[in-house]
């Protein structure tokens, strides 16, 4: 490693570094760049959870998590649920489903998922 290499690295903040951390493991682990999505085509995503939202009870029960691999996102929907065991900010996991596009953001219903193990 060059010098210039190491002056970038301590200029790097801690949100900078865990996203080059997140994005080494989401490669390793498989998954699809989340910033080249193409609406309509299979997908493999990985990332950590940030975010779990629910819609209001009114409305039909989903439950969506925002998956954040250090360089994009992309939402997983499970429809008729409100909740699952695991899924909470701050989990690492790998997801396989078709991507189409919600108010121009990267979207996968249904979505088949694996918890992954911290590293």
């Amino acid at each position: 490693m060059g010098v210039r290499e190491r002056l970038r690295d301590l200029a790097r903040t801690p949100v900078e570094q865990h996203a080059d951390e997140l994005r080494e493991q989401t490669v390793s682990e498989g998954g699809d760049d989340l910033t080249a999505l193409a609406p309509r085509h299979s997908a493999c995503v990985c990332g950590t959870v940030r975010t779990v939202t629910l819609p209001p009870k009114a409305s039909v029960p989903a439950l969506v998590a925002e998956v954040w691999d250090g360089k994009g996102s992309v939402n997983l929907v499970w429809v008729g649920r409100r909740s699952i065991g695991g899924i909470e900010p701050g989990t690492f996991l790998r997801a396989r489903g078709r991507v189409t596009t919600v108010k121009g953001t990267a979207t996968i219903f249904n979505p088949a998922y694996e918890i992954i193990p911290k590293q």
